[in-house]
């Protein structure tokens, strides 16, 4: 019977534990790849389109809270547009207008907050966010018009319209109001206890 040599049966040994090792390391980065790519309840992106900044910093902490709030059920981002130095009211929309259509693409949906659209209570907001989901669209895109409203060719692109109220509030309340009705949304689907009805 041959024997093997003391330093070759070391060498096999080390060479299996090295395997070993690079293996179990190939199965943690695919399991924490795994866990990144699952780390939202939905696929869809949620954008809210401002075409204006906030100079408001408690606002703007406000509208934080509930942006972190959201990471636990989808990508959520508030995009910015700034206003352009256009003094004639007709221009300034269309001008506005087209800086909004270029930040969205064909495939994604485009919902107007507009003091025109369809108002709806927080339960139902929630049905018409569920029915967005349902779309399949990766983006959905709800946009908050300048002071004089939206471009003709905005009303022809969106694919819906939303009311929050029939009355009037900035454009910086109502990006911590939809925000907030956004994340109060998902908890409704799924039956949280942050909502209370009635």
């Amino acid at each position: 019977m041959t024997k093997t040599p003391f330093f070759i049966f070391i060498r096999v040994h080390q060479q299996q534990k090295d395997r070993l090792i690079l293996k179990r390391e190939t199965i943690l980065q695919k399991l924490s790849q795994f866990k990144h790519r699952q780390s939202y309840i939905y696929a869809m992106e949620f954008v809210l389109l401002c075409t204006a900044k906030t100079d408001s910093k408690e606002i703007k902490a406000l509208c934080d809270v509930y942006e972190k709030r959201l990471k636990h059920y989808c990508r959520f981002r508030i995009e910015e547009i700034s206003t352009p130095k256009i003094q004639d009211a007709k221009k300034l929309s269309q001008k506005e207008g087209e800086l909004i259509l270029e930040r969205i693409q064909t495939a994604d949906t485009c919902i107007l907050l507009d003091e025109l659209g369809k108002e709806m209570n927080s339960e139902g907001f929630s049905v018409f966010v569920q029915k967005q989901l349902n779309t399949g669209a990766k983006r959905c895109f709800f946009v908050i018009g300048g002071p004089f409203g939206f471009s003709e060719a905005v009303r022809a692109r969106a694919d819906g319209k939303i009311s929050l109220s029939q009355m009037t509030f900035t454009h910086q309340m109502i990006r911590l109001f939809f925000t907030e009705q956004l994340y109060r949304a998902f908890t409704i689907l799924k039956n949280e206890p942050y909502h209370h009805n009635g």
